[in-house]
């Protein structure tokens, strides 16, 4: 029987508040919230070899910044317009495997990334334009074409939410609470979120499932007061998940 270990486990000083993958380069991006210092910070490691490449990133606006995504080992990081509102501005590209910036304008900000680069446009003009930029050097080469610019593929899948009447009978180690599961087969293996209730308190776990027994299984969170969102994403043949909101985990399926 093959026992899962995760080859990736990090624990961090702050909340884990969003992962970004390249899916051509294997990288993820962490993006840091300390909520009680209002300190923003950047991580970057290889999701295949597990080499953490920097910690601790920080921009001059403390709080008010976070990621966007990574694109050919460049890492696009935004600031926002105001603390109370999504509206962002800005784009700081920086070397995911260095830490150094490459580039920024703070007259443009991202919309998505494409397959030929990132999409931007320009946060002071009205109506919106849509430009294609180069993400070596931030300079704009032509307008967006959605006919010939297809979104970028980023090999990522996300758990489906299902009831627990949808699976297997038997398969589940535990009763859900609330009756959903996020759920993922790959591989022969079924890959399982779900809550369970433990003395009155909740408690959100992983499993990993082969031939209707359980060989991996970890507690995420316990003690919280609410369900929580999907636990999982699975990047081409590996597991990343965030345990107790501070620690990264990554499986090799």
């Amino acid at each position: 029987m093959t026992i899962f270990r995760p080859h990736i486990a990090l624990s961090f000083p702050s909340t884990v508040w969003r992962l970004q993958i390249d899916g051509q380069t294997d990288l993820l991006g962490i993006e840091l919230r300390n909520e009680a210092d209002k300190q923003t910070s950047f991580a970057s490691l290889n999701l295949v070899t597990g080499q953490m490449y920097f910690t601790d990133l920080t921009l001059p606006e403390r709080w008010l910044t976070g990621i966007e995504g990574i694109y050919q080992g460049i890492m696009l990081l935004h600031y926002y317009k105001q603390e109370t509102g999504p509206e962002h501005k800005a784009i700081i590209a920086i070397d995911t495997a260095t830490g150094a910036e490459r580039w920024s304008n703070y007259s443009l900000a991202l919309d998505h990334l494409a397959a030929a680069g990132p999409v931007v446009y320009n946060t002071n003009m009205l109506p919106k334009k849509l430009m294609l930029a180069d993400i070596l050097t931030g300079q704009t080469l032509r307008p967006f074409d959605a006919a010939t610019d297809k979104p970028l593929e980023n090999n990522i899948r996300t758990p489906a939410m299902l009831t627990a009447g949808e699976l297997p009978p038997g398969i589940l180690p535990d009763e859900p609470y609330g009756n959903m599961v996020h759920y993922l087969n790959h591989n022969n293996y079924i890959i399982v979120s779900l809550h369970t209730l433990k003395n009155g308190a909740l408690q959100q776990h992983l499993y990993i499932i082969n031939n209707n027994e359980v060989i991996y299984h970890d507690l995420l969170n316990q003690d919280i007061q609410k369900l929580q969102p999907e636990a999982f994403v699975l990047h081409k043949n590996i597991l990343v998940y965030i345990k107790n909101k501070a620690e990264i985990k990554a499986l090799k399926l």
